[in-house]
């Protein structure tokens, strides 16, 4: 297997992600592909036409986000035609496995100049649920359309599934307070540093005029009393039916983990953050560097996936992570920099208690709780966010993983150069 460089990371700033409300929300999911590989481009002063492929995540590919939009993303961006694209889904992982897809491309040979990311706009997923509950749109099938896979894998919603394993793991409702209120603190304090500078790519109108140029989301000003009187956001869909007449969200867990009881503890505040955003990662071979005198900022060590229990569905970046250090030929102590996606604060609590890491080596810049989680492109935000870090503390590896519905978990191992 050759090598795989990274070159260059870029992202948007996340924008709120509540329909017509955030700064980003009337711009069409394309633009925010372009932006961010309109961005390569110019910054590597690539001749587009040497781009062997563009791959990217999406994962609600309807409406706006369907019809391949990495491709149409590339074109817009005024790539050359010749530049294929593609675009996949794997729920919340897609955005580290659009990287693995071009590592193992450009590992094997096959290619030499792929850029992977993702894009999604959480604000376009609210505005076309809203149509759905309008009788609008054809509702999403909750069952996954297969009632005798869900009997045997019964699935959950994941907030539900974030509260039932925090009463599995002893995890407290203290607890998962205490994780976002420091994902608040480290992401703030990131923002006045100005880690993420080297990343942040600003979006603009298509009239020219500036769209958005900084992280929206963050809540600076979070306390521990403010979290604390918020309420847990799931307590009532726990007990709602997934389909009409059928067993609730509960029963399914119940079913599958006879005599479990919880009471939710998860919300807006502990929770990751609803965003829309972009984001690119330019990878190389050697022969590709060599060529156009690039001078790449890491390597691809190894990425790997992983499967668990697609009832609780948030297990599986423990046995993931474990999984990549094993292939790597490292250990957690030669981790200096690990990015845990915080879709719910469970998961990053239980992933730094099962792994017994060193807590100020993890989500060093604050997380999703703070920033935001636009599905399709995160993993890819994370990848652009470990980097930045190990060069700006002088580390060397960094170990980006996040859970997936269906009970999944992507991960990463990059090496600064």
């Amino acid at each position: 297997m050759q090598d795989a460089f990274i070159i260059d990371a870029v992202r948007t700033p996340r924008g709120g992600g509540k329909w017509q409300k955030g700064a980003l929300t009337q711009l069409h999911p394309q633009h925010l592909g372009a932006t961010v590989l309109k961005a390569l481009a110019e910054r590597n002063a690539i001749d587009t036409a040497t781009i062997d492929d563009v791959i990217f995540s999406t994962s609600a590919q309807r409406g706006k986000q369907a019809g391949d939009i990495g491709r149409m993303s590339a074109l817009l961006a005024g790539f050359d035609p010749v530049v294929s694209g593609m675009t996949l889904d794997r729920f919340c992982g897609g955005g580290i496995t659009t990287v693995g897809l071009a590592t193992a491309q450009i590992g094997s040979g096959l290619e030499d100049i792929i850029i992977a990311g993702g894009v999604e706009m959480m604000s376009y997923r609210d505005h076309l649920t809203a149509m759905e509950a309008a009788g609008g749109l054809p509702r999403m099938g909750r069952d996954m359309g297969n009632p005798a896979l869900h009997a045997l894998h019964p699935q959950s919603n994941q907030g539900v599934c974030a509260d039932a394993i925090a009463a599995l793991e002893g995890i407290t409702r203290a607890d998962v307070d205490a994780l976002g209120l420091e994902s608040q603190r480290r992401a703030d304090m990131a923002i006045q540093e100005g880690r993420f500078a080297r990343s942040l790519v600003p979006v603009y109108h298509e009239d020219g005029t500036l769209a958005l140029d900084h992280d929206e989301y963050p809540r600076p000003q979070t306390t521990a009393e403010g979290l604390a009187a918020l309420r847990p956001a799931f307590g009532g869909i726990m007990h709602s039916p997934i389909v009409e007449g059928g067993e609730t969200f509960a029963e399914a867990i119940q079913r599958k983990y006879p005599g479990l009881e919880w009471e939710p503890i998860h919300h807006a505040g502990n929770s990751s953050g609803v965003v829309d955003g972009a984001a690119a990662i330019l990878l190389a071979s050697a022969d590709a560097v060599a060529r156009n005198g690039w001078k790449p900022r890491a390597r691809v060590v190894t990425c790997v996936n992983q499967g668990d229990c697609p009832t609780l569905m948030l297990n599986a970046p423990v046995p993931a992570a474990k999984k990549a250090l094993a292939k790597a030929g490292l250990t957690k102590d030669d981790i200096d920099v690990w990015e845990i996606n915080e879709a719910f604060a469970v998961v990053a609590e239980k992933f730094q208690r099962d792994l017994d890491l060193d807590r100020s080596k993890v989500n060093i810049n604050g997380g999703s709780i703070a920033l935001g989680h636009p599905i399709g492109a995160t993993g890819s935000m994370l990848i652009g966010t470990a980097l930045d870090e190990l060069e700006r503390a002088g580390g060397r590896y960094g170990l980006i993983t996040m859970c997936a519905a269906g009970g999944m978990a992507p991960a990463i191992i990059i090496e600064r150069i």
